[in-house]
């Protein structure tokens, strides 16, 4: 299994806005699945949270969840 990642953006210049979201699929060391979610203004590392899942299918509706809700919010890929 390969890594699966999402990377987002959104920027408006009248706000000074300039931010990404990234969502990233890991395997760990015990069989399961970390979710990576990477954040911040472009240009800096950012913050991150790991979230450990038993399994892949649940990673993935984790992944596409997050997804939704900052599309929603106007990030784009």
């Amino acid at each position: 299994m390969g890594s699966s990642r999402v990377i987002l953006t959104r920027s408006d210049t009248c706000r000074n806005m300039a931010r990404f979201y990234s969502i990233d699929l890991q395997p760990d060391l015990f069989g399961g699945v970390v979710l990576i979610r990477n954040w911040g203004r472009i240009g800096t590392a950012g913050q991150e949270r790991r979230d450990w899942f038993a399994s892949m299918p649940d990673a993935i509706a984790a992944q596409d969840r997050w997804r939704r809700i900052k599309t929603g919010r106007g990030y784009r890929p």
